[in-house]
């Protein structure tokens, strides 16, 4: 195991392997196409050529200490958008996909593919919220201030440790919002076409931005938008955190 941003930003063997394994099949089926993974970088990709984006452990923490909540995740972008992508639920055997125009759906078990769609929830005091923290400790410090400022004005927060996750989860209706800073394009790829197509409303850094930029990420459902991206510009939360 080494570290990457922070001696508390974790790499396992099996990070590693696994963004190989999607490598090397990506390079058999889809040749001539560019892959950007969070462990090995990427590759340039011509203006309208499709690049794929890999996380092949979103929620390495979890892995590592053994809590069985942490995902793979692969989306296929062009010109810095995503167009197709899939996230899975390792220990939960759910695989979340969507594909621009198809919608989104879960499958479980290999099962028949089920339609997902946010919740219809129109009331922020009665959202669920789920977020996510950064390594580096001044961030962290602001993220926690935004936390404080939110809690008394929606249900509750929950900190799951996997953004691609939460995205799929307030695709399914299981969260009512997700919204984290410092996002890397493989946490969001997939994640966030998942819940646009399920029906949220999604905003993302650019293509190019990287964690240290420290740039928003959004998704919620659609009856509390405009009361949730408000409530976040008026404590500073649509700002980024570098």
């Amino acid at each position: 195991m080494r570290s990457k941003s922070t001696r508390t930003d974790p790499v396992t063997i099996v990070d590693t392997e696994t963004e190989n394994l999607v490598r090397t099949t990506l390079a058999r089926l889809r040749p001539h196409d560019a892959v950007l993974g969070e462990e090995e970088g990427g590759d340039d990709v011509p203006p309208d050529g499709v690049r794929w984006v890999v996380d092949p452990i979103d929620g390495t923490v979890n892995f590592l200490y053994g809590i069985p909540v942490y995902s793979v995740s692969v989306a296929a972008q062009v010109r810095g958008t995503s167009v197709a992508g899939a996230v899975v639920d390792v220990v939960g055997r759910r695989t979340y996909s969507a594909h621009v125009g198809g919608g989104a759906h879960v499958s479980a078990d290999g099962k028949i593919p089920k339609p997902l769609r946010a919740n219809p929830v129109d009331d922020l005091a009665m959202a669920l919220m789920a977020t996510g923290f950064g390594y580096d400790a001044a961030r962290r410090r602001e993220q926690g201030r935004l936390i404080g400022e939110l809690l008394p004005r929606v249900r509750d927060v929950r900190r799951i440790g996997s953004a691609a996750l939460d995205l799929c989860m307030v695709a399914a209706g299981l969260v009512d919002a997700h919204f984290e800073h410092g996002l890397s394009p493989w946490d969001w790829a997939a994640g966030s076409l998942v819940a646009a197509e399920a029906g949220a409303v999604v905003i993302v850094p650019s293509a190019s931005s990287r964690s240290h930029h420290g740039a928003v990420t959004v998704a919620c459902a659609p009856g509390i938008a405009d009361e949730f991206h408000a409530l976040l510009g008026e404590i500073g939360g649509l700002d980024p955190i570098p």
